[in-house]
């Protein structure tokens, strides 16, 4: 019998960031706003209507917030709808 070892807490922290991304992905393709999730679901590309360059998003701050625009921009990991209506927002601009 071959045993599954539990993941580590790092296994799980990672997991968590991919599943907070794909919740934020989810609540832009409601909004209408094309997101692809990139680099094994570490990072959102979100796309914006008019020609112009992809707004990359990543889970940062030990996995509080959403962040974009090299951090300058953040918004709480706790609110999925909130973080895509502000993104929403920025890349229609």
């Amino acid at each position: 019998m071959t045993r599954i070892a539990p993941a580590g807490a790092a296994d799980l922290a990672w997991l968590d960031e991919q599943h907070r991304l794909v919740r934020l992905r989810d609540q832009l393709v409601l909004l209408g706003v094309n997101a692809e999730l990139r680099d094994g679901n570490t990072a959102l590309m979100v796309h914006r209507p008019a020609p112009g360059l992809p707004v990359w998003v990543f889970v940062g701050y030990g996995g509080a917030s959403y962040s974009w625009q090299n951090a300058n921009k953040r918004h709480p990991v706790d609110d999925p709808e909130g973080a895509a209506a502000v993104l929403a927002e920025y890349v229609s601009r």
